[in-house]
């Protein structure tokens, strides 16, 4: 199998560090653009929805759409719109033309979600179909990759979809992710975790003694020495709910807002808010990876965590996997 892969909403290029797929990503943001560049990743700059299969052949297809009307922290028009999506794969499939009804999406943001599928759809019809799809996205995407697992079933793929929990994969932070992997010409599963799950309140050496433990924050950063970190994520603003997390257990998910977060010793004293490196390093990311334009925080909580791009990629390109049933697998 040919490696050769487009990867779709490229951002700063955590899908396909993590998968190791040589390729050539597209991405719109020029802030993104810039770290793509610096990082010597091959990029089209510009709009996925201008191209396709056949502009850029390609036997793995990657892709990890805009989750921001999807997402818990963000507006909820998409999470809203999850009927009207799922309606729109399926006439897509059937090879209806949606533009039109895409267009009366609100925000445009929330029918990107669909634009693998038309990728995958055209190059079947081309006659060169993918042979792998990796797909990634928050979790409240799952019911998208289930409908397009049925989809792409129908095409011909072996397909797994599900919600993954990427501290399982080796990554210092606490992040469900839908994820969807296809393979064309053999049996594919989701990848199976090499680590425990985060439990709050639960030692770090316990559990399931088949797996290794999670990966701490102190663990991903040992410069820093023992902190705290204090999260308003999830607290409509109300001080009194700041989550809080020891540098002994995973990191709050990673998002644009993680620059925010403060950072105190074990004496309360402020500390240095985390540098994008530190951040970065928090997503799996090298400590040296080149971080260029503007809004680096929110390129960095956008990207995809290279441990789970890894994973999924190995799954998908190695059927010896072993299986593992995550949250919501589709059977």
């Amino acid at each position: 199998m040919s490696p050769s892969a487009v990867h779709l909403f490229a951002g700063p290029g955590g899908l396909e560090r993590g998968a190791g797929l040589p390729g050539i990503g597209i991405e719109l943001d020029p802030n993104a653009v810039a770290t793509r560049v610096a990082a010597g990743l091959p990029t089209i700059d510009g709009d996925v929805t201008a191209y396709g299969p056949a502009d850029i052949p390609a036997t793995v297809l990657t892709g990890g759409p805009p989750c921001q009307t999807f997402s818990i922290a963000g507006n909820g028009e998409g999470r809203a719109a999850l009927d009207t999506v799922v309606g729109l794969a399926k006439r897509m499939a059937a090879r209806e033309d949606v533009r039109t009804d895409l267009e009366r999406i609100a925000d445009p943001r929330t029918g990107l979600v669909l634009e693998p599928l038309r990728w995958a759809l055209e190059a079947a019809d081309m006659r060169r179909p993918y042979r792998v799809i990796l797909l990634e996205q928050v979790q409240q995407v799952l019911p998208v990759w289930q409908a397009y697992a049925e989809l792409l079933r129908a095409e011909g793929y072996s397909v797994a979809c599900g919600v993954l929990r990427a501290e399982q994969f080796g990554l210092p932070q606490t992040r469900r992710r839908a994820v969807l992997v296809a393979r064309l010409d053999g049996p594919v599963t989701l990848p199976q975790p090499s680590r425990r799950p985060y439990r709050r309140g639960i030692p770090q050496n316990a559990g399931d003694g088949r797996l290794a433990p999670w990966v701490s924050m102190g663990e991903a950063l040992p410069h820093r020495g023992p902190f705290t970190v204090i999260s308003n994520y999830g607290t409509g603003g109300d001080p009194k709910n700041r989550g809080r997390r020891s540098s002994a257990e995973p990191a709050f998910t990673v998002t644009g807002k993680i620059s925010r977060l403060r950072l105190i010793d074990p004496d309360g004293l402020e500390l240095p808010r985390l540098t994008p490196a530190e951040a970065g390093v928090l997503q799996g990311f090298p400590a040296d990876w080149p971080w260029s334009g503007g809004d680096i925080p929110q390129q960095i909580g956008n990207a995809c965590p290279i441990p789970l791009a890894a994973a999924l990629a190995k799954a998908a390109l190695d059927p010896s996997q072993p299986h593992q049933h995550a949250e919501g697998e589709a059977a």
